[in-house]
Parts: C-alpha cells; structure tokens; sequence
C-alpha cells in the first residue's frame, strides 16, 4: 500500500441514505402539522419499466416490412365477448378515467375532441358524465365507481361502454379523494356534494363484496343498457393473476389493470409510492390468466400506468395486450404543466412538470381546476387538436416498430420479439435477458 493510500482520508456519503432530506423534511412537516401528506400524481420512484426492455428488429432470421408500401393495422375491437355493440377502434390507445372535478370542463371537453378525431375512446371518471364530454365523445366509457358519484341510469344508457372500477393503480385499495377547492356549485351539484368541502370516496362499493355479487351486478348492468354495451373491469395492480381470473368469471368483456405508475387527483403520498406493483409486472400475469382461461384475445386486456410513448405502446402490445390507456400523458398534450406557465407555478411554490399538491385548484393551465378564470385560459378546440396530434405520434411509433420485427398487424408483435436489458426487467416480462436465453426463475442460460 503506498502512502498517498495510507493518508487518503476516509470519505463518507454527505447524506445518509435513509434519512434523506427528503426523508426527514417529512418527517418535520408531519410532527408539525399531525397530518398525512396528501398530493396527485402518480409513483416518483423509479421503478422497472418499458425502457428496461428492447425490441429485436428484423435482420436475417426476420423480414421486415417495408414503411410506406407495405400495411401494419393497428384496429381493435373491445367487447366482443358479450355485448351486442363492442367498441371498434381506430388505434390501440384509450383515454383513461379523469373525473369532471379533479379536471375542469374544458379539459374534459378537449380529451374527446381529441380521442374521436384520432379513433378512439375516452372515459368519464368519478363524478358523472358531463354534455361536454358526451357531445364531443364519439366513443365514450362511463365509469361506475364505489362512490356513485354523478350516476344514473339515463347516463349508463347513453355511454358506448361501462367500467366498473374496483381499483386504481395510484391507491388500490383505497378511495379517491377531492380537493374542497375543486368543489364548485357545479361539481357539488353533480355529485351532490356541500360546496368546498373536502370529499373522499369509498374503497368499495356499496352492494356487493366479491366476484360472486359482481358478477350479479353486471347482469345488472347489461339488463339496464340491453346487452348492449360492453362491461369492463377496471383493477388497480395488486394480483394481477387472481383478479383478472375472478373478473373474467365475473363475466367482464375487458380487463383493464393499472400498475402503480398511473395517476391520481390526489390522495396519500403513502398509497402513491408504497400499494401496488409496476405496471410491467402486471401484464404477463394478467395475460397467463386469461391464457389458462382459454380466454386471451376474447376478453381483451387494456393496460395503463406510465404510458408514454409508441414503444411503451407496442411493447405491451407485444407483452399480450390489446390496448392501454394514457391519462397524465393526455394531460401533458393538452398542456399541463407547460413551461409558458412557469412563473406562476413558481408563484405557488412549485416548477412546471411537477404533479404534487402545489395547485390547490389554482392550475395555471386551466386543466385540473374548477377556477372560472383559469380554465378559460384551455381552448379545448386547440387542446383537442394537440392530442390527436400526440395519439398519431404514438400510433406511428407503434407501427414503426411492429413493421421493423415484420409485423403487418400491432397485435402480431409477441414476448419473443422483446429482451430485457435488466434482471429485474427479465423477470417482470417474461423475456430472456439481452444476450442471454436466460429468464429469471425459468432457467437457461
């Protein structure tokens, strides 16, 4: 050992990695204030994910399809199992549930603008179905949520699709909440609500407790619209094997799972960054269930939570499912968070791109407020017009890719045209790790 190395003094981290800051600031605001934090937003850990994952393009042992002479279809038909009336889209991608309450009007208005001029679908969330939304819908999903919140027969008859949410991938588990701020004369109307009063929603729903009384209350369901329109069930990322298995028993056309990396409107920073599992983990074993079903591709599968781009897109497509489904991506198009506002963000405490509670209902956007003269400042024609422009981006993407592994149909991409760039990736999906044929926990090398 030289000397240099003798006297080198000996260095320690500047922090300690358990009580970060962070750690402890929280830990102070909480001794302050005797009150659990609260905010929106999704998961802020990194946890595996889409970019953990690479495709294997055509080379020699694969032909690829050539860009602009040779066709890749991106269509699916969602409900096909029971309903007289599945839903037929245009791309692969849904906009998922976001209530009128936690978004403004406007916003809402802007989502199936932009949703039926790319295709596809969009969705009510907790609070009911606004004209806005409805009227510039072409196809809409209406959710029916422990809460009841805004529902009514006469709604469920004029939606294309009903889900019936059991969790979310932000809080499963748990009930939503709402904001007082966010509570205006018409939310509260709607909901029937006191004006300005904090509002959090059940954790489950009032008259049933398990997938026996569900499946008696999609009977329900499709006795008040006819049959007609398709029943969806919505899980938030848990145990993904046994709840899609119990939902298909249930009798649900569609399975939807979200993993923990989707959003909320706001609920406990606890429930957001430590109840459910990622949403790479949740889909081959919502797939293994509906293949030992013998019901893969009959009742289809939609997958949400952290989607963001056309290759996040295509590899869940690869990954066994039909569809996903993007809210805070959608958000993002439309305009929140977007730098232009960047000085009042700062005037709240806060920097754009950062989904926390800065806002209390003051979102300098006009997106997710219920403020008259802030949500003016969202035309929803334009905001429309962005995310249709964002859905074509992501659509193309996915084709991209699916025409490079010599796919002509998105849904013909499969697990062997994906390697993992991570063990835990590996395990998660299902796919060897790059350079490897080994899959952890099924062997090879």
């Amino acid at each position: 050992m030289s000397d240099n190395q003798k006297s080198a003094p000996r260095t320690l981290p500047k922090y300690s990695n358990t009580f970060t800051p962070d750690v402890n600031a929280e830990i102070r605001r909480a001794a302050a204030t005797g009150i659990y934090d609260i905010r929106g937003g999704g998961a802020k850990r990194k946890v595996p994910h889409f970019d953990d994952l690479v495709f294997l393009g055509a080379s020699m042992s694969r032909y690829p399809l050539e860009g602009y002479r040779e066709r890749c279809d991106t269509n699916v038909v969602l409900g096909s199992r029971y309903a007289k009336k599945p839903i037929e889209l245009k791309i692969p991608i849904t906009i998922a549930g976001m209530s009128f309450g936690a978004l403004s009007a406007q916003a809402k208005e802007a989502l199936g603008r932009g949703a039926s001029m790319a295709g596809t679908s969009t969705t009510t969330g907790d609070g009911g179905m606004t004209p806005e939304e409805r009227g510039q819908s072409k196809t809409l999903v209406y959710q029916y949520l422990p809460s009841r919140y805004g529902m009514n027969p006469d709604d469920l008859r004029k939606a294309d699709a009903i889900e019936v949410v059991v969790g979310q991938g932000a809080k499963p588990g748990g009930g939503g909440m709402l904001l007082g701020q966010k509570i205006s004369d018409r939310v509260a109307e709607m909901r029937t609500l006191p004006k300005g009063i904090d509002q959090r929603s059940a954790c489950r729903h009032p008259d049933w407790t398990g997938p026996d009384d569900l499946e008696i209350k999609i009977l329900e369901l499709r006795e008040i619209t006819g049959w007609e329109k398709p029943i969806y069930v919505k899980v938030g990322a848990a145990r993904p094997f046994f709840d899609t298995t119990l939902a298909v028993k249930a009798g649900a056309d569609v399975v939807v799972i979200d993993g923990m990396q989707g959003g909320t409107a706001a609920t406990q920073d606890v429930f957001i960054e430590h109840v459910g599992i990622p949403t790479l983990a949740c889909i081959r074993e919502a797939v293994a269930a509906l293949q030992e079903l013998g019901m893969h591709r009959k009742v289809q599968l939609i997958v949400s939570g952290g989607i963001r781009t056309g290759a996040d897109v295509a590899k869940a497509l690869a990954l066994g499912a039909d569809a996903v489904s993007i809210g805070t991506a959608a958000m993002v198009a439309i305009g929140d968070n977007d730098p232009k506002w960047e000085a009042e963000y700062n005037a709240l405490g806060s920097t754009a791109g950062a989904y926390d509670d800065w806002h209390e209902g003051r979102d300098p956007a006009g997106i997710s407020t219920q403020d008259p003269e802030l949500s003016k400042r969202l035309d929803p024609v334009e905001a429309g017009r962005r995310l249709n422009n964002y859905l074509q981006v992501l659509t193309l993407e996915a084709q991209t890719l699916a025409r490079a592994c010599g796919k002509n149909h998105v849904h013909n991409l499969e697990p062997e045209d994906l390697q993992a760039l991570t063990v835990e990736a590996a395990a998660m999906a299902r796919v060897p790790l790059a350079g490897t044929s080994w899959i952890p926990g099924q062997g090879g090398m």
